[in-house]
């Protein structure tokens, strides 16, 4: 390899980072909450759906709407909590 190679070589591979564990731990905490979110915020208001049909014998129109209403909330916490992830 010649000089040349080397330096094309460096222009399209970035270079390497290495992240401290306290980074690595900060990441894993983010990564474990965003999914923990997602989950239990479709949980719960699925339960508050189902209570509602209890309560208004509305089935399954309240859970249908809670499991909704669960899904776009956890997802804007998933995608806001990913994004510090990516933060630096």
């Amino acid at each position: 390899m010649n000089n040349d190679d080397e330096e094309n070589e460096e222009f399209f591979q970035p270079p390497e980072i290495k992240e401290t564990p306290e980074e690595t731990a900060r990441k894993t905490g983010l990564a474990f909450s965003a999914g923990i979110t997602l989950f239990g915020s479709v949980v719960v208001l699925m339960g508050f759906g189902y209570l509602a049909d209890r309560l208004f014998g509305s089935s399954p129109n309240g859970l249908v709407v809670g499991i909704i209403l669960g899904a776009i909330i956890g997802f804007f916490q998933f995608f806001r909590l990913t994004s510090q992830i990516f933060r630096k």
